[in-house]
């Protein structure tokens, strides 16, 4: 019965895909290392360990929104989920090398991209939690299934720079923001009735009023 293990060897921006998307280079071994694998059908919940790296004070305040002052994250800092995702390995025989790739999203509306995005150096702590189902041969030659036990994972200390490249690729010198309709609504026939051309004319036009009246 196969004994898989599981390490990440690397992490890179897939560039060309209909959607943001990061891979991570997932060793897969077995032992016994003859017993030929037939295929696995592998899921994963990927885990950012936020505690396990350390924070400097101006990445404390981009962080705010998310843990709350300093003072409390004794409290507030907490393992959050970034994503799942799914495999289906080919066959192999010992170990083999896939891409695991990650779903990207920039909408500020999820936890995982305030955090990415507050970083600006530094490694992102991330643990893989993996199961799925695994089909291989018996001595006899017989194709057996049997579970990944969810026991199984992989941690990996990600450059932030991985992150940053791939937001870069796809969304170049630009971030998104989802307003609710009414707030949108509102927005819309400000920016209509002083006739901006952009919505960055609009954000700027209503920022610059806000701190105009911030100095008086």
């Amino acid at each position: 019965m196969p004994d898989l293990s599981f390490r990440i060897e690397g992490a890179e921006a897939v560039h060309y895909a209909a959607s943001p998307l990061l891979a991570l280079k997932l060793r897969i071994g077995n032992v016994p290392a003859e017993e030929h694998i037939h295929a696995i059908m592998l899921r994963c919940q990927v885990q950012i360990e936020v505690t396990r790296r350390r924070y400097t004070a101006q990445d404390q305040a981009r962080l705010t929104d998310l843990f709350g002052e300093p003072g409390r994250w004794n409290r507030t800092l907490r393992s959050m989920l970034w994503t799942h995702a799914n495999a289906l390995v080919p066959p192999f025989t010992g170990q083999t090398l896939i891409d695991l790739q990650l779903p990207c999203t920039y909408d500020f509306n999820v936890s995982a991209a305030k955090y990415f995005y507050a970083l600006r150096d530094g490694e992102v702590p991330l643990c893989l939690l993996l199961s799925g189902t695994v089909f291989y041969k018996s001595g006899d030659g017989n194709l057996q299934v049997a579970q990944v036990p969810w026991e199984k994972e992989a941690t990996y200390r990600m450059s932030i720079r991985v992150w940053q490249e791939v937001m870069d690729h796809y969304y170049p010198n630009s971030a998104w923001l989802s307003l609710q309709k009414d707030a949108f609504d509102r927005l819309y026939r400000y920016k209509s009735a002083r006739g901006l051309a952009t919505w960055e004319q609009a954000l700027d036009s209503l920022l610059s009023s806000i701190e105009e009246s911030v100095v008086e």
